[in-house]
């Protein structure tokens, strides 16, 4: 007799569904805030490279408008917090990449054509939500662009 009620004693589950969500609970939720705070810190860093393509895109079409640059790349991320835009290089280079002059006062000797390349850096700071073991506890996140035009 006293086999039997043991064994029905092991066969009732009542309530076990519920300890085993009060247990993972904590576990998900965790996993949950870190999803949420490495998503927005990806964001950011789309949003600091898409900044800094702009300003190259805008750079291209106008060269000598170094504000106008710093102005493009920043509209394009207005979600960013303290967006640094540093003052934009403009230069000639060989449309094959050997040769590059950092001006365009003097062109580079090149054995085909030159083209103007114009170069653009961002970067932000980002503050993670929750201070995670083994992560700094403000990542700079920065990009650059590089592009050419037309030259000669």
């Amino acid at each position: 007799m006293k086999h039997r009620r043991w064994f029905q004693l092991g066969a009732n589950d009542e309530g076990s569904s519920l300890v085993e969500t009060a247990l993972l609970t904590p576990a998900l939720l965790l996993m949950m805030l870190a999803v949420v705070d490495f998503g927005r810190a990806y964001y950011l860093a789309m949003e600091v490279a898409g900044a800094a393509h702009a300003g190259a895109e805008y750079g291209v079409q106008n060269p000598a408008d170094t504000t106008g640059i710093k102005a493009a790349a920043t509209s394009d991320a207005p979600n960013v917090p303290n967006l640094a835009v540093t003052t934009p290089a403009y230069g000639c280079e060989c449309s094959d990449g050997t040769s590059y002059s950092a001006n365009c006062s003097s062109t580079p000797s090149c054995t085909t054509n030159y083209v103007y390349r114009i170069d653009v850096q961002t970067s932000a700071a980002y503050k993670p939500l929750f201070p995670w073991p083994g992560i700094p506890s403000n990542l700079n996140l920065s990009s650059s662009a590089s592009m050419r035009s037309g030259g000669n």
